[in-house]
């Protein structure tokens, strides 16, 4: 059985990055009907945070990547390390180092002034003693001749010289394990098959191949992603905009298009770009991820999460929009009028924030007016056209959106104006400005009552110049 892996270290916010890794690895598992799992690596005791871990989590229930085991925390798992280290020990494939940091530290600049590399010399390869008072870190006794082969899903064949390569520690002298030897330990522990992981791992990966070798387990597939690159061209950071998922929902974005912009950053499927999870999981396969990185596009981000939100289902838009809304207003109507509410506006919205935002016009009456806007349309001051559609509101009322229309289009030609001089007139009364929803959804939705109220305010306003 397919079994994948997202392991994310909790020493911040789920990233971009890491999401699109979840997403492929989630996508590929359920593809091949095989399991996702999901592994926390904390052994960083000094960066990882509770909060961190939380914010993994939260990020990943936000964008619906459920894993099917897990989280498992290397934290957790010390005596397994442990175990396969000294395992390591007793068959002569690792051995314990001596040397001190600063020791180390004056042999890399040594090395790095004569033009070498400066990688550790192996003194403590074949010691044999055992010197007092200093606690050793263990090291693996990685092989000096030949070559080390990464068979890669995305890269192809990639070759590493052995001699470039050198005896990595795998236990630190505090007890914890680094990270090629505790990733080796939990893939094997949890059967993992197929790695999908950023191409900045695949330097790793001969190291960790070397450790799966002398443990005699078998190596899984590689598969290493391109990075996700800024418009500049640079590794996606902050400074191109928001890199943390959460951030991407605090702003408005739906967690649908989010996932549907992820996928395509780096794989393709034709020319197809809207997705749901469904076609995804289906369509989705290796082969189809691209060789060369994918750049960060936040207006195509921003018209996919228009698209969604113009397109969902409104049951569905009205759910996820709720708390965007109760964070703009006090009290909200029933449900039914909340989906009128939404889609008068969802065409000009393109982040649920947006959506709230524009929403005043249906929760206030005493709203500003846009003195520009007043000048442009009532530039004497004259009320005489809302007057006589106020006059006629007031004996006929409104029996559908064909009368209203209607009513502006009578008003035009009886005062011989545009019918656009007529509506904009009507649009500041009801709204304060030249910009709004639907005339007819407005009016409806907040009722004849303060339709009516709304105009005689807005007269007594002009008539006090």
């Amino acid at each position: 059985m397919v079994r994948t892996r997202f392991a994310p270290s909790p020493t911040g916010y789920l990233h971009i990055g890491g999401a699109r890794t979840a997403l492929f690895n989630f996508l590929f598992a359920r593809n091949q009907g095989g399991k996702f799992i999901l592994r926390i690596e904390d052994t960083d005791v000094e960066r990882s945070t509770d909060e961190s871990v939380q914010a993994i989590l939260d990020g990943m229930n936000w964008l619906g990547l459920s894993w099917d085991e897990g989280p498992f925390f290397q934290s957790k798992r010390m005596d397994r390390y442990k175990l396969y280290a000294e395992r390591l020990l007793e068959e002569g494939k690792a051995y314990y180092c001596y040397c001190q940091p600063e020791e180390l530290q004056e042999r890399r600049e040594r090395a790095l002034k004569d033009g070498k590399k400066p990688t550790y010399d192996r003194r403590c390869r074949e010691r044999k003693d055992v010197p007092a008072g200093l606690t050793p870190v263990i090291r693996f006794k990685a092989p000096q001749e030949g070559q080390t082969i990464v068979e890669d899903l995305i890269k192809g064949t990639v070759v590493f010289n052995n001699n470039e390569l050198d005896d990595l520690i795998i236990i630190r002298s505090d007890g914890y394990p680094t990270y090629n030897f505790a990733v080796v330990i939990d893939d094997v522990d949890m059967a993992i098959t197929h790695i999908i992981r950023g191409d900045d791992h695949l330097n790793n990966t001969p190291r960790q191949i070397q450790i799966y070798n002398a443990l005699n387990f078998p190596v899984p597939k590689f598969a290493h992603v391109p990075m996700i690159l800024g418009s500049d061209k640079t590794r996606l950071s902050k400074r191109h905009g928001a890199t943390s998922v959460m951030a991407y929902k605090e702003m408005g974005y739906i967690n649908k298009a989010l996932i549907n912009y992820l996928v395509r950053l780096g794989w393709s499927c034709g020319d197809q770009e809207i997705f749901s999870m469904d076609e995804m999981i289906e369509k989705f396969n290796i082969e189809n991820i691209g060789k060369s990185a994918a750049v960060f596009n936040p207006e195509k981000l921003l018209w996919l999460n228009s698209h969604y939100i113009k397109t969902m289902d409104i049951d569905e838009l009205l759910e996820i929009s709720l708390e965007y809304f109760k964070r703009k207003h006090e009290i909200l109507p029933e449900r039914d009028v909340m989906k009128r509410i939404i889609n008068s506006l969802k065409e000009r919205s393109k982040t649920l924030v947006e959506l709230a935002d524009s929403s005043g016009v249906y929760f206030y009456d005493d709203f500003d007016y846009d003195t520009e806007s007043v000048k442009k349309f009532f530039p004497d001051r004259n009320s005489s056209i809302l007057s006589y559609i106020l006059e006629q509101v007031k004996k006929k009322g409104l029996a559908d959106e064909k009368d209203f229309e209607s009513l502006v289009r009578g008003t035009a030609e009886l005062f011989g104006v545009k019918v656009v001089v007529v509506a904009q007139q009507i649009r500041i009364a009801l709204s304060g400005k030249t910009v709004s929803p639907s005339l007819y959804d407005i009016i409806s939705i907040i009722g004849i009552e303060r339709t009516i109220r709304r105009f005689e305010r807005f007269m007594d306003f002009l008539s006090k110049g």
